[in-house]
């Protein structure tokens, strides 16, 4: 259990960390906004109470938006898929449901359970994020191709740093 905890923090630190020193000053295009530290929250325990998920995300959101001034929106974010978390993850249940220790894993879960998870998530949050940013629907067009755009590349990046760290069952 704290070996579990101890990973969570170290998670939490180096996403924040990439994101606000890597990727938030890296200028691809007005279209693509790459937001790995969604990855955080996609990797928390199935069992973890939702409060707890909530708090954690807001947290989250406001660390990782302080540098850049939009702790508000990266915060509301970041609640709003902590939140809409439990119902995704009933969506992509599979038929056994999930064990009482699960974790949202491409190792536990499987290739395509991630990918659908991870897609469904990244595309609410980056929807939230995008549309409380604008905050008009004079640019809605645009506003949803910065969405699709974004939700691709971020799940990109996200499905490659979990690649990379990912290590079949067999091996440890």
């Amino acid at each position: 259990m704290l070996i579990e905890i101890l990973l969570i923090i170290v998670r939490f630190i180096l996403l924040v960390t990439l994101q606000v020193v890597v990727l938030d000053n890296v200028q691809l295009s007005y279209f693509i906004n790459p937001y790995l530290y969604v990855l955080f929250i996609l990797l928390l325990p199935i069992n973890m109470p939702r409060g707890l998920v909530l708090i954690i995300a807001l947290i989250l959101g406001f660390v990782v938006g302080a540098p850049t001034n939009t702790s508000g929106i990266h915060g509301a974010a970041c609640v709003f898929i902590g939140y809409m978390r439990p119902f995704v993850l009933k969506l992509i249940a599979p038929r056994e449901g999930y064990e009482s220790d699960a974790k949202p894993t491409m190792r536990e879960m499987g290739l395509n359970w991630f990918f659908s998870y991870a897609a469904i998530m990244v595309f609410l949050h980056h929807t939230v994020l995008f549309f409380l940013e604008v905050f008009r629907l004079s640019e809605f067009f645009t506003t949803i191709m910065r969405i699709v755009v974004s939700s691709l590349f971020t799940l990109a990046f996200i499905m490659i740093s979990v690649y990379l760290f990912y290590k079949p069952k067999g091996q440890r």
